[in-house]
């Protein structure tokens, strides 16, 4: 099976990358931050967003002035929106300053948060009808075109994921679990955490989907109960259906890894990192990594 790209491709996707990264690593102290269309630096100390991480947020590539794959990012908050009962929300306004955020980044980081606004008393949500929308840009980290090529090591933490089917694949603002995750990592040497959920079953990364391999039989873990569904991941799992490597989405447990060939892990970001190392388990293989990368690195513009 040979790579859907030309090798030359994937050296010139990876340099492109790796110079832009580079390029905006410089320009890191560069953030600006849009409410509702206008450029702003406050929001309202009532906002339920502050007040209990009421909302949700995707994280996307810019590049050329353009969203790497826009329209995923609107469904998938659309979708979180739906299940979170945030209403009404202004999408017309939404993809238009999310077009605009990324043309004043040029290449980078754009983040786009929606939040219940204001309103409603204590938990209650009667009252609060006016969601805002927050925007904000910043550099890609220059990290992840240096760890395409060295591969990264990944922990294994000692934070579990609480098992909730209700938020269960939604980006939504509460994110302790994950700021806890990342507190323990920063104590470790390791690049990226593994992280399972509290039947010690696998489910992601601090900040990233997981994959492994065993042959042409690929697998990633179920977002059922607990985690992010990641649009990487979706973007991985749909090259997968039009490949020869059969995929899996499983319950599974750490030990699993034992008999993988090769483990990667990705987001909107990264794109896709090779992974020598989780925990007591080594891996060599960068097969379907080198297979899928060149792929996941192509912007999907909106035609």
């Amino acid at each position: 099976m040979g790579p859907f790209f030309l090798p030359a491709s994937l050296k010139t996707l990876k340099y492109e990358y790796r110079i832009e990264a580079e390029r905006l690593g410089h320009r890191r102290e560069l953030v600006m931050f849009w409410l509702n269309g206008t450029p702003a630096g406050v929001i309202s100390l009532s906002d339920r967003g502050l007040h209990y991480g009421d909302g949700c947020f995707t994280t996307a590539r810019a590049v050329h002035g353009r969203i790497d794959d826009i329209h995923a990012h609107f469904s998938r908050m659309q979708f979180a929106c739906s299940r979170l009962l945030i209403e009404p929300v202004d999408w017309t306004a939404w993809l238009t300053e999310f077009r605009q955020a990324a043309t004043e980044t040029g290449n980078g980081v754009v983040k786009a948060m929606i939040t219940r606004g204001s309103g409603g008393r204590g938990y209650s949500i009667s009252g609060a009808e006016n969601p805002c929308r927050i925007f904000s840009n910043s550099a890609i980290s220059a990290q992840y075109a240096q760890w395409q090529e060295d591969g990264i090591t990944l922990a294994v933490s000692p934070i579990r994921l609480g098992i909730n089917p209700s938020l269960a694949g939604i980006k939504h603002l509460n994110r302790l679990e994950q700021v806890l995750i990342k507190a323990k990592l920063e104590q470790t040497n390791a690049h990226e955490a593994l992280v399972l959920d509290s039947n010690a079953r696998l489910v992601e990364c601090c900040a990233a989907n997981l994959f492994w391999r065993i042959g042409t039989r690929v697998f990633t873990p179920t977002l059922a109960n607990a985690g992010v569904a990641g649009l990487m991941r979706q973007r991985i799992i749909r090259l997968l259906a039009e490949s020869e490597y059969e995929l899996s989405i499983v319950s599974a447990p750490l030990d699993v890894l034992r008999d993988a060939e090769e483990v990667f892990i990705c987001n909107s970001l990264m794109p896709l990192l090779p992974v020598n190392e989780a925990g007591e388990y080594r891996f060599s293989s960068r097969q379907l990594a080198e297979y899928l990368l060149p792929q996941c690195l192509l912007p999907v513009y909106e035609s």
